[in-house]
């Protein structure tokens, strides 16, 4: 925690203490870290619906069983939800890619390579986005049942 720590006490429902205390244990935070990061994460989500006024679309993609694995013990660790983290790399996806394009524009104009690719190219790279999957169903327009 930075700076000043303040207590902060507040009488609740019984069942949402059981649960608050239930998820808080699950975690694995103490429960000052828990409830810092409860917070923090309700102001940081009312920003951003805020800022995106209801237009939301869904982002899907299917990754390795065993990735995935991996990926879900990094988010209880952290107590970070999906959403959260992949709107954090977006975020600073774009911020870099924001910036190289100011760099190119100061150097002489030219674009970042990333830029010439066509979406055929992009298509039969390894890391390619919307492949299909057996359906014949784009994988970016797949619904998906987690957060």
């Amino acid at each position: 925690m930075e700076g000043k720590v303040k207590n902060l006490c507040a009488p609740i429902p019984e069942g949402l203490h059981a649960r608050v205390r239930e998820e808080q244990e699950a975690s694995g935070q103490t429960l000052g870290q828990y409830m810092t990061w409860l917070i923090q994460t309700f102001y940081n989500n009312q920003k951003e619906e805020n800022t995106m006024n209801g237009d939301k679309r869904t982002v899907a993609f299917q990754v390795p069983g065993e990735l995935f694995e991996k990926f879900k013990d990094y988010l209880q660790e952290r107590g970070i939800k999906q959403n959260a983290f992949f709107l954090d790399c977006i975020h600073r996806a774009l911020a870099e890619a924001q910036e190289e394009r100011e760099a190119a524009s100061e150097d002489g104009g030219d674009k970042p390579p990333e830029e010439d690719c066509t979406p055929a190219e992009a298509a039969t790279e390894p890391d390619g986005e919307a492949e299909a999957d057996s359906n014949g169903q784009d994988e970016d327009t797949e619904e998906s049942g987690t957060e």
